[in-house]
């Protein structure tokens, strides 16, 4: 598994590009591995509130419905529009064109993983 060394994860298997002073946000590949073929995404919206660690939306699949946890906390300042009608970009492109949503952000949480802590948390997952 190959998971991009400049991007921070969390546990929940969310990832985190910082831009400037915004926060790019999606899910990993083991994520969508696990989810399977991704029907639906359902992010949220423009100008919401996200706290670190809670629930901000979900991803259907063929397979599941999964929560999606917001890693970081701050204003959503926009959302992936493709992914209403094309939600497959994640299953194709999780760490490029799959990104979810943007929030505003002054800073990123401590408890936030380099590639190779997610890595291992991963490893003990699948066993």
């Amino acid at each position: 598994m190959s998971n991009p060394a400049d991007l921070k994860y969390s546990k929940s298997h969310e990832w985190v590009r910082v831009e400037g002073g915004e926060a790019v946000v999606g899910i990993t590949t083991f994520a969508q591995e696990a989810l399977g073929d991704i029907t639906y995404v359902e992010a949220p919206a423009v100008d919401d509130e996200v706290e670190a660690g809670a629930e901000c939306g979900s991803i259907e699949s063929v397979k599941a419905a999964s929560d999606l946890i917001s890693p970081v906390s701050g204003k959503v300042v926009a959302v992936n529009s493709e992914l209403e009608s094309a939600p497959e970009i994640i299953n194709q492109d999780p760490y490029g064109k799959g990104w979810i949503y943007r929030v505003a952000t002054d800073a990123l949480p401590d408890d936030l993983l380099d590639a190779a802590a997610y890595e291992a948390v991963c490893a003990q997952e699948s066993h």
